[in-house]
């Protein structure tokens, strides 16, 4: 049988099988193509909040830029987001700083910076992931406006104080602005700003180049590169760092974080060694956000842009609540606030703690937190003489005449934390004459014969009490020097008060007791006469309310509490609670006058925050100077509106749709402490179902906890009382308060019907 021609039938299947695996390996490969494109796509959607469109798009774009084709670029977006691809460093022979930008490295800062959430993001990406190793120190970018201006977007490696005086530059801007954006090239200049220019950078001399930024055929905005001295800018660089950059027209458009009005601020905190932050509060809504970090902060926090522009429970959701709570008390106190760390107890799950922190008031919208990251043993030393019952520390520096005193120093003196602090060597007139010669002996030892000493000392303080004072000191030398003198104070009064109870005769101490026992009794008629404990408030115009009073738990706490819900000719209704400092008689007469003095003054129909100035007048001519706290306010039944002024006091609460919230107190002084001070006056526009608490500080206060443990312990029960009826409201909140200081406690609740 003769064989098959070549190009019979059997050839020609072989040769069609073989064009159809041809084909099909083809398609294969097509499939695989696309199959890799369309999940890199789908990968920078998700990661960008794009469109499919504009993911693919963002693709070609990034391949464009790196001159590579659009699947290398897809197989290293899907090897990043499985893990299987490392960063891939700068090739270590470079002929120039130029080719220390691989195509693999261009990628991924291009893709980096694009995927960055604010345009400070995408420049600081920049800059660190390509600019650097081509020696730019600093990177900056402006969106063109339609006015033809140009406004400062975002800025990386540049100090707020600088970046504050080129926020905007008008269209008659520098030629080098101008060349660029006109000619749409860059213009280099490798010798520094041309005829005397005022450019952006550190001296007239550094190199710079500028960038226009276009996006789909229109110019968006400038870059502008910036080398810390003159550089040779050859077509390299000049490719390298015009490549990068271009990316810069993407990110132009995403969210941006408002320039600081305080950048002097920001750049002394830069210059800390140490952690620090600024606290913006918002003036309608008076939330926390975090505006600045500074270098040491970022790195504790992982991250600058971890934190900045965001709310501050979201910044720090664990801390979040010590953190408003410090800065809410910094704006109104005279002195910064200080916490030992933050949380106050060990999380494993939590970030590294807040150690030695300290927030005081920029302004007022805004607090300055700083802190540490490792514990400072002397700090950690005052705290733990600090919970010794007594002790308290203190450093006279005598070269500068200045002292430092611990807080639990203030106590044992009786004076307030503002308060000037005394040195060892001018304590003579707080001294007992009798115990004058003592003083003196200790001084001699310490300054003449410099050598450590301790002597008890009977010392007035300023609340007119008397405490036996152990003193321990040291001299502090330098050489031959005497510097300083440190040492320790220590309140032993109990000691020699319990000698004497022990060696008081029978007699004595029986006459003691029945006149304590007495003035007790009367203290407490005179309270109970001006406020009774459950009384019967009559029926008041478009308010329901009730009221309660709680005598403290002993003796000698029986103290200045107050409160007055008084309806006024008109319909207004006077709500007001108080508490006089001190306890005793002295404070339950003051308690008298100051109370009945504002029922008075309620019937000349004047403002609440006016009242409050005549009240502090009152206070001020009052026997014994007292110093009193107090919230007044007047309900307008018309409108329902609460106009109010604070004193000092502790915030109302709020109780609305089962949420309790405190309300703000304007930033005034307490009664008695100025004369001539000007009350501000806020004013609540309450709705139906409204529920407001005025209390004094014995339903919260705690001996071993702050006030915002109290304040939130309050909020959470009466968000569980939300439901009840005034009356059962009280009674239930005066059953479950946390206060122990077994203080007596006011209360009172109005609720709008």
């Amino acid at each position: 049988m003769p064989a098959p021609e070549p190009w019979g039938p059997s050839g020609e299947t072989s040769d069609f099988a073989a064009r159809l695996a041809d084909e099909n390996t083809a398609l294969r490969e097509e499939l695989r193509r696309r199959h890799l494109t369309d999940l890199a796509t789908g990968v920078l959607a998700a990661q960008l909040g794009a469109t499919p469109a504009e993911a693919a798009e963002h693709l070609a774009h990034v391949a464009e830029s790196a001159n590579v084709t659009r699947e290398d670029i897809a197989a290293d977006i899907v090897n990043a987001v499985a893990g299987t691809t490392a960063v891939t460093a700068p090739p270590p022979a470079a002929e120039d700083a130029a080719s220390a930008v691989s195509a693999r490295r261009v990628r991924q800062v291009v893709t980096a910076a694009e995927a960055d959430p604010t345009v400070n993001q995408g420049a600081a990406t920049l800059l660190d992931g390509g600019l650097r190793p081509l020696g730019v120190q600093s990177l900056w970018l402006w969106a063109l406006t339609g006015s033809g201006c140009l406004r400062l977007a975002g800025h990386a490696g540049v100090g707020a104080l600088e970046a504050a005086q080129w926020q905007w530059i008008p269209p008659s801007a520098p030629p080098p602005f101008r060349s660029a954006l006109v000619d749409g090239s860059p213009v280099w200049l490798p010798d520094g700003a041309p005829d005397g220019d005022r450019l952006p950078g550190p001296s007239p001399w550094a190199a710079r180049g500028f960038v226009p930024l276009r996006l789909r055929g229109s110019t968006v905005g400038l870059a502008l590169a910036v080398w810390p001295d003159r550089a040779e800018l050859d077509d390299r660089v000049r490719g390298a760092v015009a490549g990068l950059v271009a990316v810069a027209a993407r990110v132009l458009g995403a969210e941006r974080i408002p320039p600081t009005d305080q950048p002097a601020l920001d750049d002394l905190l830069d210059a800390l060694a140490y952690p620090a932050m600024v606290l913006r509060r918002d003036p309608d809504t008076s939330g926390l956000t975090v505006e600045h970090v500074n270098a040491a902060a970022s790195e504790a926090l992982d991250g600058e842009y971890r934190v900045v522009g965001r709310p501050l429970e979201a910044a720090f959701p664990l801390i979040h609540r010590d953190l408003a709570a410090m800065s809410r008390r910094a704006r109104y106190a005279p002195s910064a606030q200080h916490a030992a760390r933050l949380p106050a107890e060990h999380r494993p799950e939590a970030l590294d703690p807040l150690l030695d922190v300290r927030v005081l008031a920029s302004g007022p919208d805004r607090t300055v937190v700083l802190w540490h990251t490792s514990s400072h043993p002397r700090t950690a030393v005052g705290r733990a003489v600090g919970r010794l019952q007594g002790l308290a520390l203190f450093e006279d520096d005598l070269t500068t005449g200045r002292s430092r005193w611990s807080e639990q120093t203030y106590a044992i003196f009786g004076m307030a934390r503002d308060a000037n602090p005394v040195p060892l060597t001018q304590l003579g007139p707080r001294v007992h004459p009798e115990d004058a010669d003592d003083l003196a002996e200790l001084l001699a030892d310490l300054t003449e014969r410099r050598k450590g000493s301790s002597a008890i000392l009977r010392m007035s303080r300023d609340d007119g009490g008397q405490r036996h004072v152990r003193i321990a000191a040291e001299p502090l030398l330098s050489g031959s020097v005497l510097t300083g003198i440190a040492g320790v104070y220590q309140d032993v009064s109990g000691e020699y008060h319990t000698e004497l109870a022990l060696t008081a005769t029978f007699d004595q101490l029986t006459a003691v007791r029945a006149q304590a026992t007495l003035r007790h009794r009367l203290v407490l008629q005179l309270q109970q006469a001006i406020v009774p404990e459950i009384p019967s408030l009559q029926k008041l115009p478009g308010l329901g309310a009730a009221a309660r009073y709680r005598p403290a738990a002993h003796e000698y706490r029986v103290g200045g509490d107050w409160y007055d819900v008084l309806p006024l000719p008109g319909g207004k209704v006077l709500v007001a609670v108080g508490d006089i400092a001190g306890h005793g008689i002295d404070a339950a007469t003051g308690m008298v006058a100051l109370r009945n003095a504002l029922r008075g003054l309620a019937f000349t129909g004047h403002s609440p925050a006016r009242l409050m100035g005549w009240l502090n007048e009152v206070t001020l001519n009052a026997p014994g100077y007292p110093t009193a706290t107090a919230v007044c306010a007047l309900y307008e039944p018309e409108d329902r509106t609460l106009r109010w002024a604070s004193a000092g006091h502790l915030p109302p609460l709020l109780l609305r749709d089962g949420r309790a919230r405190l309300l703000e107190p304007p930033p005034d002084v307490l009664l008695g402490a100025e004369p001539g001070h000007t009350y501000h006056e806020t004013a609540t526009r309450l709705v139906p179902g409204d529920t407001l608490l005025l209390y004094t500080d014995g339903l919260i206060e705690r001996r071993h906890g702050g006030l915002d443990e109290g304040l939130d312990a309050l909020r959470r029960t009466a968000e569980q009382l939300c439901h009840c009826d005034v009356d059962e409201q009280v009674d239930r909140l005066l059953s479950a308060a946390t206060g122990d200081t077994d203080d007596d406690t006011s209360l009172i609740a109005v609720r709008v019907p």
